[in-house]
């Protein structure tokens, strides 16, 4: 029986993963001249519905609207000039626009996707969802190949000059760098969330981060009658065995005082959530580049996730486009240094926001709950405090080169 026919091709940079990191180096690229070839397992139909939360940072919002996908945020998004943190019974308000003179956008994850497939649909772009079989070989070569079978059953291998692994937290191509050469710090946490989507009108303008004696908890938002919230819970927490009653009596305790109501609805999606820590050093091998999930992921606290992997590929599209338009290979090397360190500042200000709100368990945890209150104190009672916390979570601007 004959081998299965192959459809040959060439691009200049073949992009394994079709979340919002890839599509966006893809339709950078586009901008700047530069073809690139986009694959991803799932279809686009599975993307769309699954749903993430979204806080954009400022520089996010920049990206999407200079590269020319920034209509709908402005539009649909909820722009936010601060934040609500709460503790023994008492809300306060952190204003970033006052701090820092940024604000953050409320847009879902998910839009950001849309808004990116859309663009790519628009203008040509060549994306595959639903692939099968993806390999990626000679990534150590000047001729690397993706190969994979598209939705429609035909066997495509593509000769790249550059592949970029943009496939998330559970990447294939992460384990393309040798492990004599790769480094992987990891950690997880003993606590989680147990996210609930309900149908109901806002609690709160903006965020409410609570610390309490019962747990964190985090009062979200996404339209005008559908509300994201979260409570702090043990990792292998059952989501069935929590009844509507006695989640939203979980919610009212963490975020009970001051007069305070929580709106409540109809609960319409339940899910745990557990909390890591990851980076791979480096995000560069060969003519392999890592970006977003693949190369790191973060607790959900900080909300750094979606606007990490954003600002890889915005550097990287910089760095490529030197390369490829000027000669300028050398410039590749900056890529991990200067990622990395945005990178682990996102890690510090998640683990941080992390361990400062979430209660402990074990001998110390009345002890950590009183100091966690202490520190809370502290922070909102100093200019400096709420400054430095406004500064990260609006996000930092993006490394320049010689990092």
């Amino acid at each position: 029986m004959s081998a299965p026919e192959v459809t040959r091709s060439r691009t200049t940079v073949g992009i394994v993963g079709g979340g919002p990191a890839g599509l966006m180096l893809s339709h950078l690229l586009d901008r700047s001249g530069i073809e690139s070839v986009v694959l991803d397992l799932r279809t686009r139909d599975q993307i769309e519905n699954t749903h993430r939360a979204g806080i954009l940072e400022a520089g996010s919002v920049d990206l999407l609207v200079d590269s020319g996908v920034g209509d709908r945020v402005h539009r649909d998004g909820h722009r936010h000039e601060g934040i609500e943190l709460r503790f023994d019974g008492h809300g306060h308000r952190v204003d970033f626009e006052a701090l820092v003179g940024e604000s953050v956008w409320l847009y879902p994850q998910t839009d950001v996707f849309i808004d990116l497939a859309d663009a790519r649909e628009r203008d040509g772009g060549t994306v595959h969802f639903g692939i099968t079989d993806p390999t990626v070989e000679g990534v150590t070569t000047a001729a690397p190949t993706v190969s994979f079978t598209d939705a429609e059953g035909q066997r495509h291998e593509v000769t790249c000059d550059y592949v970029v692994g943009a496939d998330g937290s559970r990447s294939m191509c992460r384990h393309l760098v040798p492990d004599d050469v790769a480094v992987h710090h990891f950690r997880e946490y003993p606590f989680a969330w147990f996210g609930i989507m309900a149908e109901a009108p806002m609690s709160a303008p903006e965020l409410i981060y609570a610390h309490s004696a019962h747990g964190f908890a985090l009062i979200s938002q996404r339209t005008e009658t559908l509300q994201r919230m979260y409570f702090q819970c043990d990792p292998y927490e059952d989501p069935s065995a929590w009844s509507d009653e006695r989640i939203w009596e979980r919610l009212a305790l963490c975020t009970e005082g001051d007069g305070f109501t929580l709106h409540q609805g109809p609960i319409t999606e339940k899910v745990v959530l557990r909390f890591r820590s990851f980076v791979a050093e480096p995000m560069r091998h060969g003519n392999l580049f890592l970006a977003g999930d693949a190369a790191h992921t973060v607790p959900p606290t900080g909300a750094k996730g979606l606007n990490l992997a954003l600002m890889d590929v915005k550097v990287l599209h910089e760095l490529l486009e030197r390369a490829i338009r000027s000669g300028e290979t050398s410039a590749l090397d900056e890529y991990s240094p200067r990622a990395l360190e945005r990178v682990w500042k996102a890690q510090h200000f998640s683990y941080w926001m992390s361990t400062m709100l979430h209660t402990m368990s074990g001998e110390y945890s009345a002890f950590d709950t009183r100091r966690q209150v202490g520190e809370l104190t502290t922070l909102v009672g100093s200019e400096a405090g709420r400054r430095y916390l406004a500064e990260g979570y609006t996000g930092w601007p993006a490394p320049r080169g010689g990092a």
